[in-house]
Order: structure tokens, then sequence, then C-alpha cells
């Protein structure tokens, strides 16, 4: 009986996901400085429900990150537009993310660039994530089950790079698969921190700027 309740409640509340996200948009991302009006289109059309597991979707739109199994977890809505709009997208842009865990933040990239090219190596959350995105219709998302520690060279240079997992060091082959003018944010470890670094290329050259603190998980490589 509780079950049943349970769901007959997760249905009426998935009734209201437009206003949801609406409000999500408003009060977790336009009050806290998201100005860009990409980003904040691309964050009020993907449905973030879709994303998490099916216990926990009435908590899709919540200001807080939410377990997606195997460890991971589907970032905060206001990280995943914070990092998106760092990377000052155009609709012409090719990117590449390493760490697709739910799909989420392929979807929103999505929504704004002509291509995104996304590496998981938990094969069954990869997989996941192909499905759901493939269900959504997203058909210029390409997927790769894989260690994302070296890229993907095959479609490189890439106009942006975001990485959504801390690397005890950003891989020195992403700098290489940076364009030129492009940019990368990544979470790194800094004096027992992590924080959000920017890297700009240009001239060939790596500029860095640090942004906010994070806590993200840990970038997993393969053991082979």
């Amino acid at each position: 009986m509780f079950v049943y309740l349970l769901k007959i409640l997760l249905l009426l509340t998935l009734q209201n996901t437009d206003s949801m996200r609406t409000e999500m948009v408003n009060t977790q991302l336009i009050n806290r400085g998201i100005k860009c009006e990409l980003t904040l289109k691309a964050m009020s059309q993907v449905e973030r429900h879709q994303f998490v597991p099916y216990n926990l979707q009435s908590f899709a739109y919540d200001d807080r990150p939410l377990p997606i199994g195997f460890n991971q977890t589907i970032s905060q809505p206001y990280i995943v537009a914070y990092m998106t709009e760092q990377l000052q997208l155009k609709k012409d842009d090719k990117v590449l993310e390493i760490g697709t865990g739910s799909g989420y933040q392929a979807a929103v990239l999505a929504e704004i660039v002509k291509n995104v090219y996304t590496i998981e190596i938990v094969k069954p959350l990869g997989l996941q994530a192909d499905s759901v995105l493939k269900m959504l219709d997203y058909e210029n998302i390409h997927c790769k089950i894989g260690d994302g520690y070296h890229g993907w060279l095959k479609h490189a240079p890439y106009d942006a790079i975001i990485i959504t997992a801390s690397p005890e060091e950003v891989p020195k082959a992403l700098f290489e698969q940076l364009a030129e003018g492009g940019r990368m944010i990544v979470p790194v470890e800094l004096t027992h921190q992590q924080y959000l670094m920017l890297y700009t290329k240009k001239n060939n050259k790596i500029r860095s700027k640090k942004l906010l603190a994070v806590r993200f998980v840990p970038f997993t490589r393969s053991k082979k």
C-alpha cells in the first residue's frame, strides 16, 4: 500500500516538472548570478528528472546533487549551469566531456552546441546514459565507454572540454586536444580543497584561473 501511494505521489509531482524547472532556473540560477541566456535556456529545457533514479525523481529539481549509482552523482543544477556558462559556448562548437555520468551535463551542452563527445569509464552507467539520451532524441551527443584520461583524439580539436570528476593532475592529452582559443573547466585539488579551474589556450599557451570551491568524485582510471 505504501509503495502504491508513493508511486501516486511521484506521478503527481512529475506532472509539474515544467514549473519546477522554471522555479529552479529562477531561484537557483538567475538569483545566484547565472546570466548566459543560452545556458539558462538549456537548463530550462533539459528534463533533469529523466537522468536520476526513479525513486529520486521527485527530488530532481532540488538544489543539491543526487546519487545515480556506482558511487557517482548527478551534480547540483547550479554547478552544471556555472560550468556551462564559464565555457562561453557558441552554437557551432564541438565539446568533449570526460565523465558522462547520468548524461545530464551532456544534454545541457547539446542544447547549445553542434556536437558533444562524452566518455564514461563505468560501463553500466555509460550505457544507461546513452540509452536515456537516445530516448530523448539527442542525436548530436556521441557516447563512448572507456578511460577518458587520454581524451578522444579522433574528433579533436575541441572548442571546449569539461571534466566532471577530479583528477590528480589535468591530463596533458586534454590540453593538446583543446583548440586554439578553447576553454577547459575541471575540478582540481588545491591544498586539500577542490576548486574549479578554467584553462584557456591562446597562442598555444595555457592560462589558468581559479574559480569557486567544489566537491566532485575522484577521476577514475582504467586498471589495465
